[in-house]
């Protein structure tokens, strides 16, 4: 399959934490922190360790020029080294054993050699072997490894607590009903066919058949459909759904595994284990520096050996090879460019939590936007209202209808209110307010009868309206009547966002495709992707069937990324090379994601591409400062120039080492310079 799993963030990133538990209620992000400290302990227990491994080194007296030895120097250095190498290279000799166990060598193989031999050889010449001592470069590589490990893990975020998340969804508890008494019991205790009973506000606590009762009731995390859905007897509902303003009774269907919500969480689950195979880039780079080393290593000593030297000073060579390959610089190469495009990212609104996807973000061909609440801003907003009544002027109808939706709960009345709150328009008392079912509201203003109804409802009492009023595919229209007559309108739509335009716009310059995925029908999705440009959309469609198209997509050899905010978004999210949750979302779509937005911005996706590509480039400059280096000092270190009387001894080898690690230092700082001139 072309669709490279990436990675269920930090499984590979860091291979000793391979423990992935799936129970669903593991909380990740805890254990994420112990390994921080865990690192962040090794590094300045080390590097306290390191002081007096450099002063009692050889090769640093020599560089410096004073002369500190005494009678048991040696071995004090042997011990402080011997400390270092198990205690701060432990992760990576444990990291090492699990990358050979999953096949799949990368920098902590690379990093477990190096100092392996460093230590190996160096010990051997502390009991007698002739040779240099490479103890103090043993030292700083693991103390620069170990700060690059704890500067990367800082900057990515812990990691997905998602399933927990939907678990957390569904209500723990229901009201059973048995012979006329109701009790509460725990969700799980109930069973097939049991009748429980739903009070206004609260949530559904399992999928099931309604007996009696009517309600709206609010399925927006499950479908993405942005209006409360009218329920009455005989229709289903899904658990973790919230009940609206009635009461209702509802007969049991699928409980336990079956229920819906639980197909979600093992849809989600499935998606996130098919991820956590992939490798970083420094990961795969590594692997090819590793094999290098050990072919050039090997091949050195052998060289020495046809050619009649001794054996010593092949060894020796060898081991010069085998250190300097290991550049401290690619430590340091990508953990920089990350934690520093991690911050920025943070403080222009874009949270990373898999860095592999955020690496990937680069490779993006085609965008799927979920509609409501990502492309739209997924609240009903009065897009238009005015009088159809000579009487009465445009802010009369705003008045007198707020006189009435003021006092209701329904979704519409908030908008209505937050219209009359931006217009200031002061709103009359209302007496004897009364619901008329399915159909609207009635209430007497000033002295007048006052009702805020449906289309349907005026339609039943044969009154034409006229094309003004007639609402267009995104709109809900609702209607004034005063006396009996029909006296204005008011348009109410989920509104556009003012950005997700130019966000299309950026995207198509790119050369991606955008398309839009909703659960909303297909005359509301037309008219926002006609409205947009988009490439197409999909209508109507049911969390597993985003999942589905976007597994179409990659099939079709798509790198695809998806973009949403709820319960059914997540499946998708987990499933695309590259899921983007919106911040005003549900906690379940952000703990699947890879990429949160904070400000529900579709332009900061934009920036998001933009930005994967700068951070990639930043990282592969750094990678060829880092084995630049190598490039020339692992021949120098192998003596191919020694009939010339050059040879690289390990003293240059620290300074063109320490050299390249400043340039890469330097050059991932440059990054800031470029978000801003983006921004």
């Amino acid at each position: 399959m072309k669709h490279q799993d990436k990675n269920n963030h930090n499984e590979k990133n860091h291979n000793h934490e391979n423990h992935e538990d799936h129970s669903g209620s593991h909380d990740h992000s805890g254990h994420h922190a112990m390994m921080i400290k865990d690192f962040r302990k090794r590094f300045w227990v080390s590097l306290a360790a390191t002081i007096p491994i450099l002063v009692l080194s050889p090769m640093i007296q020599d560089l410096i020029g004073y002369d500190l030895t005494f009678r048991f120097s040696g071995y004090v250095l042997f011990a402080l080294s011997s400390f270092v190498y198990f205690y701060g290279g432990w992760p990576f000799l444990t990291g090492l054993v699990d990358e050979l166990k999953k096949q799949q060598p990368g920098m902590m193989t690379l990093i477990a050699v190096a100092i392996t031999v460093a230590f190996g050889y160096s010990s051997a010449t502390t009991f007698g072997l002739e040779g240099k001592k490479f103890f103090w470069e043993l030292a700083t590589l693991i103390d620069i490894m170990l700060l690059g490990h704890w500067i990367e893990m800082k900057s990515v975020m812990g990691a997905s607590r998602s399933l927990q998340k939907l678990v957390e969804m569904m209500p723990a508890e229901a009201h059973l009903v048995e012979d006329g008494d109701t009790r509460d019991v725990k969700v799980d205790e109930l069973e097939k066919d049991d009748v429980v009973s739903v009070r206004p506000g609260e949530k559904i606590p399992v999928d099931g058949v309604i007996t009696e009762g009517e309600s709206s009731v609010n399925e927006s995390m499950v479908t993405g459909e942005s209006k409360p859905v009218k329920k009455s007897k005989d229709e289903k509902v899904i658990g973790g759904t919230i009940n609206g303003n009635g009461s209702l009774k509802v007969q049991v269907q699928q409980v336990g595994d079956e229920a819906y919500l639980s197909k979600v969480i093992n849809m989600v689950r499935e998606a996130q284990d098919k991820k956590s195979k992939t490798q970083h880039l420094a990961d795969r780079i590594a692997f090819w520096l590793t094999i290098i080393a050990l072919t050039v290593g090997f091949g050195t000593l052998t060289v020495w050996l046809i050619l009649d030297k001794p054996f010593v000073f092949a060894l020796e060579r060898m081991a010069s090879v085998m250190v300097i390959t290991c550049p401290h610089a690619l430590g340091l190469a990508v953990p920089l460019v990350v934690a520093i495009s991690t911050s920025i990212s943070a403080s222009n609104g874009l949270l990373i939590r898999n860095r592999t996807a955020f690496e990937n973000s680069r490779k993006i061909s085609l965008l799927a936007f979920d509609k409501t609440g990502t492309l739209t801003k997924g609240n009903f907003g009065v897009t238009r209202f005015g009088a159809l009544h000579n009487d009465y002027n445009d802010k009369d109808i705003l008045r007198l209808a707020g006189a009435l939706e003021s006092k209701s709960e329904h979704p519409l009345a908030t908008g209505i209110m937050d219209k009359i709150k931006s217009e200031e328009v002061e709103i009359p008392e209302a007496e004897n307010f009364n619901a008329i079912t399915g159909k609207g509201i009635e209430a007497d203003v000033d002295g007048k009868k006052v009702k805020v109804v449906s289309p349907g409802y005026v339609k039943e009492q044969e009154i034409e309206i006229p094309g003004e009023a007639d609402n267009n595919a995104q709109e809900t229209v609702v209607f004034v009547m005063i006396d009996k007559e029909l006296a204005g309108f008011i348009a109410l739509a989920d509104e556009i966002r003012e950005t997700s335009k130019e966000a299309v716009n950026i995207l198509k310059d790119n050369g991606i495709k955008v398309y839009m995925m909703t659960g909303d029908n297909e005359k509301v999705a037309k008219s926002v992707s006609d409205e947009l440009g988009l490439d197409g959309y999909f209508a109507g469609i049911l969390p597993d069937q985003k999942l589905e198209k976007i597994e179409e997509f990659q099939q079709d050899g798509e790198f695809v990324a998806m973009t949403g905010d709820g319960i059914n978004d997540a499946p998708a999210l987990a499933t695309a090379d590259v899921g983007i949750a919106v911040g005003s979302g549900t906690d379940v779509a952000a703990e699947t994601a890879d990429i949160i937005l904070v400000n529900s911005d579709p332009k900061d996706i934009a920036s998001l591409v933009i930005f994967g590509k700068e951070t990639y480039k930043k990282m592969i400059q750094n990678f060829v400062w880092a084995t630049g280096y190598n490039v020339v000092a692992i021949p120098l270190a192998a003596g191919v120039l020694y009939s010339a009387g050059i040879l690289i001894n390990p003293a240059l080898g620290a300074i063109l080492m320490s050299l390249s690690t400043v340039i890469v230092a330097v050059n991932a700082q440059f990054l800031r310079r470029k978000m801003k001139v983006n921004h």
